[in-house]
C-alpha cells in the first residue's frame, strides 16, 4: 500500500510540472495591451508602427563625419499590383535595402496558417527580434531568412522589416490571393 502512495504522488508532481510548465508556455504568448492600446511582452512595448507621420520620410545616417540619406520606402509588386511599403529603423531593414541596391529580389512565398505569406531570402539579414503583435501589412524577418507578409494577426518573437502602406486587411487578402503567390521587391 506504502509503495502504491509513493508512486502515486510521484505521478501527480509529474503531473503538476507538466501543467506549470504549460501555463507559463501559454503565458508568455498571452498578448496584454498597455494603456495606449500596444501590444507589449510583458517587460519590453513595442510601439505601434503606425506612429511615424510620413510613410515615405526618410532617415538621417550619419556615417564617419559625412551625412548620408536612406530612403525608408521599399516596393512590392504582386502580380499586376505594387505597394509601397515603409521600412523600418533597424539594421536588419538596412541590410535589406543594401541588398536590393544589388537588384531586385524575387521571392516564392506559401500561405502559412491563414494569417501569412512566408519564404526563404536565399541569404540572412541581421535579427532584431522582439515580442511584437502582428497587423495586415507588416513586413517580418523570422529566424534571419525568411520573408514574411502578415495579412492577419499573429504575436511571436520576429524581427519587423516595414509595414506595408495604406492597405486594408481585405485588400491585401485580395492581392496575396489563396496559396502560394510570387513577389519582387525592389527599391523605390
Amino acid at each position: 500500500m506504502m509503495k502504491n502512495r509513493t508512486s502515486m504522488k510521484k505521478v501527480i508532481m509529474t503531473m503538476v510540472s507538466v501543467f506549470t510548465l504549460l501555463s507559463l508556455a501559454v503565458c508568455h504568448n498571452v498578448d496584454t495591451e498597455n494603456e495606449a492600446g500596444e501590444p507589449s511582452s510583458g517587460s519590453e512595448v513595442q510601439g505601434d508602427y503606425n506612429e511615424q507621420t510620413d510613410p515615405g520620410m526618410e532617415n538621417a545616417e550619419t556615417e564617419e563625419g559625412s551625412e548620408t540619406i536612406m530612403d525608408r520606402s521599399m516596393k512590392i509588386t504582386i502580380g499586376e499590383t505594387t505597394l509601397t511599403a515603409t521600412l523600418e529603423d533597424n539594421s536588419s531593414a538596412e541590410a535589406l535595402v543594401e541588398k536590393l541596391k544589388e537588384g531586385d529580389l524575387t521571392l516564392d512565398l506559401a500561405d502559412f496558417g491563414n494569417m501569412e505569406k512566408v519564404g526563404g531570402l536565399g541569404f540572412s539579414l541581421p535579427r532584431n527580434d522582439k515580442q511584437i503583435r502582428t497587423q495586415a501589412g507588416d513586413l517580418i524577418l523570422y529566424q534571419g531568412d525568411a520573408f514574411v507578409i502578415y495579412y492577419d494577426t499573429n504575436s511571436w518573437n520576429f524581427t519587423r522589416l516595414g509595414k506595408i502602406d495604406d492597405v486594408t486587411s481585405e485588400e491585401l487578402k485580395e492581392i496575396l490571393g489563396n496559396g502560394d503567390v510570387t513577389v519582387v521587391l525592389s527599391l523605390n
